[in-house]
């Protein structure tokens, strides 16, 4: 009797699932998020839309012009209508979009670059360190982003010489657009690199590297920094919908990405005169920032639960 319950326990051990890995955890959380989910699914379609879309338009057709076609409804031959010079709204939406996109991305790379690297010092070293890197950030927070951005794109936009990259012609304005923007919105992840640091560095783990002699570097990028990734993805997450609405509000004052080089944003400025009369015209570019918008800050919201290891959500 007694070897059947010992056998029918090593059985019920055995077929127990193995236990699942802190990603795996993760993931089960992320895809209970139903709004998550749905920004995942909407992020997807958005650029599928500017990718698929740029094998059936070349960007020659969003930048052509036809004066006798101006203005023209949504119709089968331009589904989303054409706006004053004659050109196809629906190959400069997702031309547009691909540069708004690769904007926001680059700008976000930037923050993230500059952001983890004076938040991993000040909160690893501390004392002087820490209180000289803190007040330069505080001192960041006072400059605003909007109005140095219009400013400096005033300044350079214009004077800066197109370029061409990855067979795609980019108007000057789009370096200094990424630059201010990544320049300018590094502060909150310091603070928050910072703070997890000053955590971390005091756990037996770090102890243990630096008693077998793990150097400073080593410390720092190798045990620290892995264990601080998911603030970090969940921020640079949602900062990359405020650096594309950062480039919508410039382009749409006019003084962001300059023609004949499309964004979203400046597709609404031409649209500008027109609201009444050719809705077609910032309809179409203003759904589409909404909607990009909408779904990365879904995605953020559930990368946050999905990433908090205390979350039961």
């Amino acid at each position: 009797m007694a070897a059947i319950e010992l056998s029918t326990e090593f059985l019920a051990e055995e077929s127990e699932p193995p236990p699942l890995t802190p990603l795996q955890m993760a993931w089960q959380r992320f895809r209970r998020h139903k709004m998550a989910m749905f920004g995942a699914l909407l992020l997807i379609a958005i650029v599928l839309y500017i990718t698929i879309g740029s094998v059936f338009f070349s960007e020659a057709d969003a930048n052509r012009t036809d004066l006798t076609i101006k203005l023209s409804p949504p119709s089968w031959l331009h589904p989303f209508g054409t706006d004053l010079a004659g050109r196809d709204i629906l190959a400069r939406t997702i031309y547009g979009g691909q540069i708004s996109i690769i904007i926001g991305v680059l700008a976000v790379v930037v923050s993230i670059v500059i952001g983890v690297l004076i938040g991993a010092a000040a909160g690893f070293y501390g004392g002087v360190v820490d209180s000289i890197l803190m007040r330069f950030t505080e001192a960041m927070f006072n400059i605003p982003q909007l109005l140095l951005l219009i400013v400096l794109a005033k300044f350079f936009g214009g004077k800066m010489p197109a370029f061409q990259f990855l067979g795609r012609s980019f108007s000057g304005s789009v370096v200094v657009i990424v630059g201010v923007i990544g320049l300018t919105s590094w502060m909150y992840l310091a603070r928050i690199v910072r703070a997890n640091f000053l955590s971390l560095k005091e756990q037996e783990f770090v102890t243990a590297a630096y008693c077998v002699g793990a150097r400073n570097a080593a410390l720092i990028f190798r045990h620290i920094l892995p264990n601080t990734m998911a603030p970090i993805i969940v921020a640079a997450t949602l900062d990359v919908a405020n650096a594309i609405l950062s480039e919508a509000y410039v382009s749409f004052l006019g003084l962001g990405v300059q023609p004949p080089t499309a964004t979203w944003g400046n597709m609404l400025d031409q649209a500008y005169h027109h609201l009444d009369t050719e809705p077609w015209m910032w309809f179409f570019p203003g759904m589409l920032i909404l909607l990009t918008v909408l779904g990365i800050n879904f995605l953020g919201d559930g990368l946050r639960d999905a990433l908090d290891p205390r979350s039961r959500r």
